[in-house]
Formats: C-alpha cells, sequence, structure tokens
C-alpha cells in the first residue's frame, strides 16, 4: 500500500518537521472521518488513502470516526456502506472505529467549561436573525442583545436545553470570540442546537446536537490524533479549530488542509448526489454512473486504479480540476493487467461455414491473459455456426476494410481462416446470415502453409467469434459519462445541475452472445471482452440471466493526449 502513497508532498514535509522538532513525540496519528449521511465518492478515496497511507507509511494508525453529529440526514445503511467501501479500498482501521457522538458527554461537559469561563452563551436569536447579524467580509457583526447574559443564567439555560425543556431552534449556544473579526467563522458561532429527532447511534438520549466546528476539533484532540486533514474549505475554519483547542486548554492537534477532487463531468457534492438518487436520474447510490466509490466498484474498477489514481493526482493546496480521462487511463492500466480475455458478440450476425462438418465441436485453445503468463490458457468451443459482430462484415467495403466482406479471407481469433462466400437477407434487403468456407489447415488462426509454388497465403484482419450452439445469451449495459459538460455547475440561469445529465449514459444490448465461461465469473471480477473494451457481472446477474456492465473503452484517451503533449 505504502508504494502508492510515498510521493512527496507538502503534507509530508510537515510531518517530516513535526518529527524532526518532536512536537508529537514521533507520533502520527491520522484519522478519516465521514458524515454517515451518503454513501462515499471518489473525493472520499482521496481523503482515505491520504490519512491510511500517511499513518502506515509513518508507523503511525488511522482511525475511522463518524462525525454523526446530524441525525436528521444519518443513517446505519451509510455507516455500513462506509465500512464497505474503506475496506475494498484495501485499508483497516483494526480497534480504531468510533463516533462524535461517542464524545457527546465529554462535549457537553467542555461547553460547561466555556460557559464558566465566559466563552459561550445561550441566545435566543433564531438562525434567519443569527444570519443576518453575522456581518460580511467587508462590515463586522452585530452583538447578540443575548450576549452578555450571566454565567449562572447560561448555565442553567444550556441545562435546560438539554433536559429538552425548549423547541427546536429556540434556542441555542454560540460560543464568545470576537462579532468584529476579520475571519466570519469566529464571529461568536453555534456549537449547539436543539434537534428533538433520534439518533442512529445513541437513541433518544440526546436533543441538542454539536455543530461540526465544535465537534469536529475535540473529538480529533480526545483521540489524540496529530495530524488533522481536511479538505481546503476548511482553512478558514482552522482559527476556530484552534481557538476551541486553546480555550479548552486540551491536546491541540495540527489541522493541515489540502485542494479536494474536482473531476470532469462528475459532481462531488453529497446534496447533489442525493438529488440524482431521489430524483431517479440514476438507480440508486450504487449505479454505476455515480461517482460513488461503490458504483465504481459495480462497474468493475479495481481497488488498485482507485489507489494508484490517487497517487498520482497528488496532494496540492490550490483548487483544479482533474481530468476525467486520467482516471480511466489508471483503470484500464490495472485491468489490462489483471483482466481476464474473454470474446463477446454484443451485435450478432449469424454465420455459417458451409464445408464444416454437421454435428461436431472442436475446443480452441485461448490465452486468458497475455500480460499474465501464470493465468494460462482456456477451451473454447468451435462449431459449423458462429456469431461474429455485425460491424465485422460489409458487403461493399471501402479498400482498407480489413474484415469479413464478400470473396474475403480473415482469420477467426483462436479458430480458422474463413471465407465469405454468400450474404442472405430478408425481404426487406437486411442482411441476417453469411455463408463461409473454413481452411482446416489454419487450426489455431495460424498461418497455413505455403503451397507447391512456395506461395505464402497471408490475412490482414483477425475478429473475435462465439460458437452459436454454445452461447451464452446475456445482457449488457454501456455507461459512459453522467454529464455531458465537463463542468456541470455551469448552468444557465434559471437551470441547475441536471440541465446538463446525458441521455444516453446508459444503453441496455439485449441479445448478446457470449463465451460459455463466462457464467462462472462473479461480481467484480475483471474480464476483458476482446476488441470491445473491459466489462464485469453486475450485482443482479443471476446463471439464468447474466448482466456485464462495461466498466471502460479500450481506448485510451489520456495516453493520446499525454502523447501529443
Amino acid at each position: 500500500m505504502s508504494t502508492e502513497t510515498a510521493s512527496r508532498h507538502f503534507i509530508r514535509d510537515i510531518v517530516d518537521e513535526h518529527n524532526r522538532t518532536g512536537r508529537f513525540g514521533g507520533k502520527v496519528i491520522t484519522r478519516f472521518p465521514p458524515e454517515p449521511n451518503g454513501f462515499l465518492h471518489i473525493g472520499h478515496a482521496k481523503s482515505i488513502c491520504l490519512n491510511f497511507g500517511l499513518a502506515a507509511d509513518y508507523g503511525g494508525v488511522c482511525h475511522l470516526r463518524m462525525d454523526d453529529t446530524n441525525p436528521t440526514k444519518e443513517e446505519q445503511k451509510y455507516i455500513d456502506a462506509i465500512h464497505t467501501d474503506v475496506k475494498w479500498l484495501g485499508f483497516d482501521w483494526g480497534p480504531h472505529e468510533y463516533y462524535a457522538s461517542d464524545y457527546f458527554e465529554q462535549l457537553y461537559e467542555w461547553a460547561i467549561t466555556l460557559i464558566e469561563k465566559g466563552l459561550a452563551y445561550v441566545d435566543d436569536q433564531n438562525a434567519e436573525q443569527i444570519r443576518q447579524t453575522r456581518g460580511t467580509l467587508t462590515r463586522p457583526g452585530t452583538e447578540s442583545p443575548y450576549r452578555n447574559r450571566s454565567v449562572e443564567e447560561n448555565l442553567g439555560l444550556f441545562q435546560r436545553m438539554r433536559a429538552g425543556e425548549f423547541g427546536n431552534g429556540e434556542k441555542v449556544l454560540r460560543a464568545k470570540i470576537d462579532m468584529a473579526s476579520p475571519n466570519v467563522n469566529l464571529r461568536d458561532p453555534v456549537m449547539y442546537r436543539i434537534l428533538h429527532a433520534p439518533h442512529p447511534h445513541t437513541g433518544d438520549k440526546w436533543c441538542i446536537y454539536p455543530m461540526y466546528d465544535y465537534a469536529h476539533g475535540q473529538s480529533d484532540s480526545i483521540e489524540g490524533i496529530t495530524h488533522s486533514i481536511c479538505t481546503l474549505e476548511f482553512e478558514d475554519h482552522r482559527p476556530l479549530y484552534d481557538w476551541f483547542c486553546d480555550a479548552l486548554e486540551i491536546h491541540h492537534p495540527q489541522q493541515i488542509e489540502f485542494a479536494r477532487l474536482n473531476l470532469t463531468y462528475t459532481v462531488m457534492s453529497k446534496r447533489k448526489l442525493l438529488t440524482l438518487v431521489k430524483d431517479n436520474h440514476v438507480a440508486d447510490w450504487s449505479d454505476p454512473r455515480m461517482p460513488t466509490i461503490s458504483g465504481m466498484r459495480r462497474r468493475g474498477y479495481t481497488p488498485a486504479a482507485l489507489r494508484n489514481f490517487c497517487a498520482r493526482i497528488g496532494m496540492t493546496k490550490f483548487n483544479s480540476t482533474t481530468e476525467f480521462a486520467l482516471l480511466e487511463h489508471c483503470v484500464r492500466e490495472d485491468l489490462n493487467k489483471v483482466a481476464s480475455r474473454r470474446m463477446a458478440v454484443l451485435d450478432p450476425l449469424r454465420v455459417v461455414i458451409t464445408n464444416y462438418p454437421e454435428d461436431q465441436t472442436e475446443t480452441m485453445s485461448a490465452v486468458n491473459n497475455p500480460e499474465d503468463e501464470s493465468a494460462g490458457r482456456r477451451e473454447v468451443p468451435f462449431s459449423k455456426v458462429v456469431y461474429i459482430e455485425r460491424d465485422d462484415f460489409m458487403e461493399d467495403p471501402p479498400r482498407k476494410f480489413f474484415r469479413l466482406a464478400p470473396g474475403k479471407e480473415v482469420r477467426l481469433r483462436y479458430a480458422y481462416w474463413i471465407t465469405c462466400t454468400d450474404v442472405i437477407k430478408d425481404d426487406a434487403g437486411n442482411i441476417v446470415e453469411l455463408h463461409a468456407t473454413y481452411d482446416p489447415a489454419t487450426r489455431g488462426g495460424e498461418s497455413p502453409p505455403p503451397d507447391s509454388a512456395g506461395n505464402v497465403r497471408k490475412v490482414k484482419g483477425t475478429i473475435h467469434w462465439v460458437s452459436a450452439e454454445h452461447a451464452l445469451d446475456a445482457e449488457v449495459r454501456l455507461y459512459d459519462h453522467l454529464f455531458t459538460k465537463e463542468n456541470p455547475d455551469e448552468v444557465e440561469e434559471g437551470q441547475d445541475f441536471t440541465a446538463h445529465l446525458n441521455p444516453d449514459s446508459l444503453k441496455i444490448v439485449t441479445g448478446a452472445k457470449l463465451e460459455p465461461s463466462l457464467a462462472d465469473f462473479e461480481p467484480g471480477d475483471p474480464i476483458q471482452f476482446e476488441r470491445i473494451g473491459y466489462f464485469t457481472p453486475d450485482i443482479d446477474s443471476t446463471k439464468d440471466t447474466p448482466i456485464f456492465n462495461r466498466s471502460i473503452t479500450l481506448k485510451d484517451t489520456w495516453a493520446k493526449m499525454q502523447k501529443k503533449q
């Protein structure tokens, strides 16, 4: 794992400096702190690889902590999905799984401490009033009329808030910092709000819940985190993170910010991803078109490919957008090494080999993976009738068309050379069948021996095929970008990001003919349909109704872009 994360970046430089000065006694304790209010996406994969990889490389530990401070949006299914995704990526938190809700009692006691120090107060203003009096970047905020309540009054009100005496939104607890601070986050931020809602982890024990900015840093402190790594939008929150730790005089981790992952043709906002699910633009969070880790897993992406992608994009302090083609390149690069090769025909055209014996079946030896000799070979059945791709035949081909045509000869991969002799059409003039002859001397696709005059026969085209008698009938799902625009958030007035949804992001092919051995593959198994692309069985696939998802095409646009550059 560490080889994929060991590239130098500014976060490593910070950790090295801390180790040199002994700031944390040489310890490196990181955490991955997702909110369990949705499924993890590729942006979270970047954070997972960074936090777990950094801890592993420095001989430390990484905690998995659910930042579960908003019970109205959190569900157990999201917690379960987070567990699955982190483990699938190849990381293990061991005994270090925690919940912010585990610390609610301690967080409450620390809030009491801040009240007693005169650093927190209960405010009766509602959310809109607080927003209006917060000020702007150029205008200071206005102090709440409740800001100077006595310590005793604040303690009493806060205790009554916990006891459930007030309704939702009636009161909040705010930190007492500086309403004129140039950093808006320090203008008396809300620490607690009243929310009468059951919590998936604590049940009905609490009706007041800490805000993220308060709970996050203190949870880090409780766990002894040394390096609290978060995305760049929290940079302006760091002074508040520091203020709470200093005011409470508790262990003070170092917050470090890095640029989040932005990817072309993709949205990363959980709110927008939830909209796609709720409005039925996709099937669910695990739809293979989604940028979620579960969606990519279902599509056939591999953990190694995602880890390699995260290592390649690196860590920076400035926002940028990464080409989706780079992610696809990393996926192809890994799949090319690990995917089993099989033959599949998505748009079948029937070919009858007229001089091949009736009722005869042979088995042809085929390579499982030319990139991995240890993968061995397999037996592929061959018979009198085969299917080929419809676009591998042209009745009136251009000069440089090297596939099958009337009177032309091609190689059936691993089988024989065949020559098209007749084209059979229906009453409407549509081609429904081809007749061809084969050369028995070309078994295995090998070149025939020279004739008596020493002439060598050559063939330029090689096409794939499937025996009609043995073919596995399947549904194949072809996926493309979910959005037609590189930046889906760039919309005209009155539109939202869904205006750029791609109507062709999913095409379902029925009646595909597959090599029979494909019945033995399981969801997630990497497969290359030769000359077509990379595929994997869908989680809904069964022996009776096989379904295969296209992971990615064979065309590597990123490699071509780099070659041009």
